[in-house]
Order: C-alpha cells, then sequence, then structure tokens
C-alpha cells in the first residue's frame, strides 16, 4: 500500500507502507493502540487514524524528531493507494466477480483505475486479466514402442 500525502500547496509525497521494518510496526502498534493486522484493515478502509500513523512513522525515516502531534494533516490530504502488486491481485479479483457482466467489469476497473499508485501497471494488469485465455495444451502424443524382435 502507498499512502499519498497531498498537502496544499505541495507536490504529493507517496509513502511506501508495503515494506517496513519490525521496529517500525512496533511503533504503529504502540501509537495507534491496535494490532498491525488492524491497522492494516484501517488502511485498506481509509480510516484516517491508520493513514496517519503509518504515514508519520514512514516520514520518521527522514525526520526522526517528527511527532504526531506535528504531523496532523488535513483529512483530504491523505489517501491510500494500492501498489502495482495490489492493483494486479485487485484486477484479478474484480474479473472473477464481474467477468461475466461487462458493464459492471467496467466500472469496477474504472475504480481500480482511480485507486492505484502506478496507472501503467493497472493497465497492464487489466490487458492481462481479460485476454483470451489460450485453451489448454493439447496433451503430448504417447509414445509407442515399436515390438522388440526376438529371434
Amino acid at each position: 500500500m502507498i499512502i499519498e500525502y497531498r498537502p496544499e500547496g505541495t507536490e504529493p509525497e507517496r509513502l511506501d507502507a508495503g515494506r517496513l521494518r519490525t521496529s517500525e510496526i512496533q511503533i504503529i502498534e504502540r501509537t495507534a493502540d491496535a494490532t498491525w493486522s488492524d491497522v492494516r484493515a484501517g488502511l485498506r478502509q481509509g480510516d484516517v487514524g491508520a493513514m496517519r500513523v503509518v504515514a508519520l512513522v514512514i516520514k520518521k525515516r527522514t525526520q526522526p524528531a517528527l511527532k504526531l502531534s506535528e504531523f496532523d494533516p488535513w483529512e483530504d490530504e491523505l489517501r491510500v493507494l494500492l501498489d502495482a502488486k495490489e492493483t494486479r491481485a485487485y484486477a484479478e479479483g474484480l474479473f472473477e466477480k464481474y467477468g461475466d457482466n461487462p458493464e459492471d467489469l467496467a466500472d469496477a476497473f474504472a475504480e481500480l483505475r482511480d485507486v492505484t499508485a502506478d496507472p501503467e501497471a493497472c493497465e497492464a494488469a487489466i490487458t492481462d486479466v481479460t485476454a483470451p485465455k489460450d485453451p489448454a495444451p493439447a496433451p503430448a502424443p504417447e509414445e509407442t514402442t515399436a515390438p522388440s524382435a526376438t529371434a
């Protein structure tokens, strides 16, 4: 997951929450007073508290003295985006769910495009999952052995 931090008047900052050290996870758990699995679930649901705490810990990599009280973005300055791997998994799941209904599938893919961090990876995933699949390869012909000649 990618947390996009977009303070007004500045370029968006993308914070990769997909790879954290265990020490960072422990700080997140203590700060959020929740387990890492609960915080991750909160990120998937767009919970602003989860986004704030995880973004803070990632920002502390370059600003070690940063405190939670000093990092208080406006609610609309944080959002979660899917990384390329997550985007691929979502595209596959959407195709499985809506593959028989082209209109619903198109709507679902449009939503996926809005929440991906990597538009090119998103388009590639959509193309891959919707491409016609090759039929199963034909079985290899069985080898026949010539009868052995015995004298």
